[in-house]
């Protein structure tokens, strides 16, 4: 792969890529510092945001599967954010 020709739609795959792999990094992380297993908030920010970034790139490549799997996990990431939004709202 020559990286001095990386493309636009190359790098955004890979930042996306990124945001999937970052989520699972912060969760490991506190889940060590808590010394538990434990699922933050961020997880699924970031997981909204990977998704939907791998959503577009699967979209401009054309990918029908992968289109489908993004689809449908940034629907349970939306989900886990309106969730999260409520219970803060009900604890004010």
């Amino acid at each position: 792969m020559n990286f001095s020709n990386l493309d636009f739609w190359l790098v955004f795959g890979l930042i996306g890529q990124f945001f999937f792999f970052l989520r699972f990094f912060v969760q490991w992380i506190v889940s060590e510092f808590k010394k538990k297993s434990t699922v933050p908030n961020v997880f699924w920010f970031l997981s909204l945001l990977g998704g939907v970034t791998l959503l577009i790139y699967a979209i401009h490549r054309k990918d029908l599967v992968f289109i489908i799997g993004q689809a449908g996990g940034i629907i349970i990431y939306t989900r886990n954010i309106m969730l999260i939004f409520r219970e803060a709202k009900g604890q004010r």
